[in-house]
């Protein structure tokens, strides 16, 4: 039956996008693992081809590298498991000094700017009670949500292996469903694909790993207690590009300024270290370790974290950028849909970006033109 009427296709279009929608919210309990267990199987290809071209069996490659990465994953949760143990033997005396530096900050805010109202403290001490208290509060919430999400995990490493163990018939099937005339096509896809992925994972997780140290050294340096477990979490959230650092480092600045008995202080010197962090981060880090790798303009990579938060929540968000950088290569491979990459991608705009070369050029220009004025 051929459609005719364009109301109805046009219904139509908009519903397909809709159901997929519905489909991965609904469904992302299953499919956010795989996301996950994907973007870790491209993390750790390079380490298993290495060994398969070095006389391995592709299993026992596959083993070794899963173990490598299972030996590093349970030391950091070792030593995060350490620092949580005694901040919850700690959590009466940190609630303590959160609820005065309440009453202190309620305190500030009605002898310096005039502003009575107890409503603020109120609220902020019940969420602050919540939060440390170990029953049905925020802590219980905490732990299990993060138990739901330990059981999701422990079958993440058996979806490595499959995705690792098949990937070469995952490819041959690509081909195999592709018209003769596009199998060259489908072929660089696949490897731009490989490639991208694989980089921009390893780049990340070794900015991730540089950033652990860091933070806790420089919280350390500055005397904040429970300094790694901050310095990881932070570390943590820069899978998330641009607001991960803002994100991260809003966990120890909000630790501090309750939790510690000169919050202020504290609090500056916390801000200073993760403006020092962020710009060594984006200027130093990123651009020569992670570099132009997933070429995803930032007007799309903001949307992409929104969408990706509103679907999936965090999760989303850690996934969203290496699928939006695999939708390019697959966007850019195909001559009718080059535009969407176009649009998805960092360029068009060179002529309207700033840069030290551009700067220094234009202030030469001024300097000549004043020059010739005199």
């Amino acid at each position: 039956m051929v459609i005719k009427s364009p109301l109805v296709k046009f219904l139509l279009f908009l519903l397909i996008p809709i159901l997929f929608l519905y489909g991965i919210i609904v469904a992302k309990d299953f499919l956010y693992p795989l996301a996950f267990a994907a973007l870790f199987a491209y993390l750790l290809y390079p380490v298993v081809n290495f060994l398969e071209k070095n006389s391995f069996p592709r299993v026992l490659a596959i083993l070794t590298a899963l173990l490598l990465a299972i030996v590093v994953v349970f030391g950091v949760f070792s030593l995060f498991y350490t620092q949580v143990s005694n901040m919850l033997d700690d959590f009466d005396t940190l609630k303590n000094t959160a609820n005065n530096n309440i009453e202190q900050l309620q305190y500030n805010l009605q002898n310096y700017l005039g502003l009575k109202n107890n409503r603020i403290e109120d609220f902020l001490k019940d969420h602050i009670n919540d939060f440390f208290e170990t029953g049905g509060g925020g802590i219980g919430i905490i732990f299990s949500a993060t138990t739901g999400t330990v059981i999701r995990i422990v079958i993440l490493p058996i979806y490595i292996f499959l995705f690792l163990y098949y990937r070469t018939k995952f490819a041959y099937f690509i081909l195999k469903i592709t018209r003769e005339e596009n199998k060259k096509t489908a072929i660089k896809i696949l490897r731009d694909i490989s490639s991208v992925a694989a980089r921009y994972m390893g780049g990340v997780t070794l900015v991730v790993f540089i950033l652990c140290v860091l933070n806790s050294v420089g919280l350390i340096i500055i005397g904040i207690k429970y300094a790694i477990i901050l310095g990881i979490i932070s570390a943590f959230f820069n899978y998330i590009p641009y607001f991960g650092t803002l994100i991260g480092g809003s966990v120890p600045f909000l630790f501090v300024l309750l939790t510690t008995q000169t919050p202020i202080e504290n609090a500056i010197q916390v801000g200073i270290l993760f403006i020092i962090i962020q710009f060594t981060e984006n200027n130093i880090l990123t651009p020569n370790i992670v570099g132009g790798n997933v070429k995803i303009n930032p007007f799309f990579i903001i949307i992409g974290l929104v969408f990706g938060s509103t679907v999936w929540g965090i999760p989303g968000m850690l996934v969203i950028i290496p699928f939006l950088a695999i939708l390019r290569i697959i966007l850019n491979s195909i001559p009718t849909l080059q535009p969407y990459a176009f649009l998805l991608g960092p360029g068009g705009t060179r002529k309207h970006a700033w840069s030290l070369k551009k700067i220094r050029a234009k202030l030469r220009f001024s300097k000549k033109r004043e020059s010739s004025n005199n």
